[in-house]
């Protein structure tokens, strides 16, 4: 596969020199690749994407109980979601143009896979996970603080949200409303490993924006953007 001469390059990205060079691979590898390829499905990211996902909010706990000293469990809670959300992970991802180095089937790839969110996300924290199994805690530490520094920094400060989720959530609760909030799936679409949902927002009976993601978490967040961006919020603000 084409994309096989890369991971060199990218391993140059992540400022870690990998020993077991197939725990690079691994972590770019899509479980869509292994479909495709009669590949088992062990052998795709998810579980080094579970891994690092328990690493990353490790790290990132750790930190900022460090540099927020007089905060409590709950706002110290909030912040770490603002970091380690797929907003923040895919913001990462793209920075390092993972997508162009991953391991897609074709028919992923065909449908925007390298850019997809959800991908990019799973395949930072995959990348985490297998810099914790190659070399330890200190070198998986070195990369989710030099990667994550300006997002860390940001969040500390207040300058971004955890997800548009928790945006919309946040605006209408403002001044102890309490709202009904849902999120309805309309339908899903194609086959059982590829699958499209389609969701909207309903506020207290009022059908809000919708979207769509290869995950109802996706779509769920794409629905809350909508509502955000559309003007939706006005009608029950």
């Amino acid at each position: 596969m084409k994309y096989e001469m890369n991971d060199s390059i990218f391993e140059k990205k992540t400022g870690h020199r990998f020993g077991d060079k197939t725990l690079l691979k691994r972590a770019l590898t899509h479980s869509s690749y292994c479909r495709e390829n009669g590949i088992p499905s062990y052998e795709s990211n998810e579980r080094l994407e579970f891994l690092g996902d328990a690493f990353l909010d490790a790290i990132v706990g750790n930190e900022l109980y460090r540099r927020m000293p007089r905060v409590n469990e709950g706002r110290l809670t909030k912040t770490r979601a603002v970091v380690v959300c797929e907003k923040s992970l895919s913001e990462i991802g793209n920075e390092m143009n993972i997508g162009e180095f991953l391991y897609l089937g074709n028919g992923e790839a065909q449908t925007g896979g390298r850019g997809r969110d959800s991908i990019i996300a799973d395949a930072i924290e995959a990348v985490i996970g297998a810099i914790f199994l190659d070399a330890g805690y200190e070198p998986a530490e070195r990369f989710v603080l030099s990667f994550f520094d300006r997002i860390i920094r940001d969040a500390i400060d207040g300058k971004i949200f955890s997800d548009y989720k928790t945006e919309v959530q946040e605006l209408l609760q403002k001044g102890g409303r309490k709202p009904y909030i849902s999120y309805v799936l309309d339908r899903t679409e194609g086959p059982d490993h590829d699958k499209t949902f389609f969701v909207h927002l309903v506020c207290n009976n009022v059908r809000m924006g919708s979207g769509t993601g290869k995950t109802k978490k996706e779509a769920e967040q794409e629905a809350a953007k909508a509502s955000l961006e559309g003007g939706y919020l006005d009608n029950v603000l």
